[in-house]
């Protein structure tokens, strides 16, 4: 299997739909692994699910992964049980590589993947990328904010943008990791507003437990992450949202979108599932179909509630389709930034 260059600027997507367009998956038998062809396709799943989350227990993927499982056994998708594994590590990618080269053809193994995980493997060297798995569906999204302290002279994002055009390194920005959804955000505002994204004052965290002290003290102006993040902050007075990054307003959040300030953004921190290379695409369209069993059951429905998830169902070659745009997007970003060549 040949792997793609990483820090190419061409889609290395794009492999992702044909197969499914020209017929070109080859009708593999998974032996002990899962279900070949069609009539094992229709029993699908006949044997236990195992989902992995490529990151630590605890996180958004370990979360989602967990939801599912429990949707598909308790929703009645599956009798034959569900189980969830954690390979943590370089934002998804050190899991990435596993499932892909020890999976290969067995529809019984699912891996989340997101957003982050899109744009890690164009920061790193990793020995896989989404060209060498089998995408299946986009499940759930949550959305950005930018928030200042309760005492800051910015009220609304109008405001903030005035002062970040006429004078871009004097905002300091808070948000996750290099390269992650909370800068793509702030690059994509920096642009809208006519400032070259190699002036912003980007200032990484590790996670909300860096980044509320860093704008509660003042070391950044403003910060990018999850609404969630910022709820209790919202809730004890100490944090005001000035916009979210959906398209439509949130329910139960009292923030205007981006797009309402006058900025064409909006960015959806997506999750979703994949399945390993090489299975057949009767058993792709059996995956598929017991995931969007899943997405209807209470069980995923009370999922979305509880986490406050944004529905974000998109199956087989919508999904495909959209996670090539969005790597051809992410790649532009990163090249903007300066992170990629």
């Amino acid at each position: 299997m040949t792997t793609p260059d990483v820090r190419s600027t061409t889609s290395r997507l794009a492999r992702w739909t044909a197969p499914f367009a020209a017929g070109l998956l080859v009708l593999t038998s998974c032996g002990d692994g899962g279900g070949g062809g069609g009539e094992e396709a229709a029993d699908y799943p006949s044997e236990t699910v195992e989902i992995m989350a490529p990151a630590d227990a605890g996180g958004g993927y370990d979360m989602t992964a967990r939801s599912v499982s429990r949707a598909l056994t308790e929703g009645g998708v599956t009798d034959s049980g569900s189980e969830v594994y954690n390979v943590p590590g370089a934002s998804g990618t050190v899991g990435l590589t596993e499932f892909a080269g020890e999976n290969a053809g067995d529809p019984h193994q699912l891996m989340v993947i997101g957003k982050i995980l899109v744009g890690a493997i164009q920061q790193t060297d990793s020995a896989m990328t989404l060209d060498d798995v089998t995408p299946i569906a986009s499940l759930a999204a949550e959305y950005d904010a930018i928030a200042v302290p309760a005492d800051s002279k910015y009220e609304t994002l109008e405001q903030l943008m005035a002062d970040f055009a006429e004078n871009p390194g004097e905002v300091a920005w808070g948000g996750g990791s290099v390269g992650g959804v909370d800068q793509i955000l702030i690059s994509q505002l920096a642009e809208a507003a006519g400032v070259d994204p190699g002036e912003i004052n980007y200032n990484p965290y590790s996670g909300g437990g860096e980044l509320t002290p860093a704008l509660l003290s003042g070391d950044v102006t403003a910060a990018a992450s999850g609404t969630a993040e910022f709820s209790d902050l919202v809730d004890d007075g100490e944090v005001r949202l000035l916009a979210v990054s959906s398209e439509e307003p949130i329910e139960g959040v009292d923030a205007p979108t981006i797009m309402d300030a006058g900025y064409d953004v909006s960015i959806a921190n997506w999750r979703g599932v994949v399945a390993p290379p090489e299975i057949s695409d009767e058993q792709r369209d059996a995956v598929v179909s017991a995931i969007e069993e899943m997405h209807e059951t209470e069980e995923w429905q009370e999922a979305l509630e509880a986490n406050n998830w944004d529905d974000f169902l998109k199956t087989g070659d919508e999904f495909a389709d959209y996670v090539e745009q969005e790597d051809e997007e992410i790649t532009q970003t990163l090249t903007d930034l300066g992170i990629i060549e």
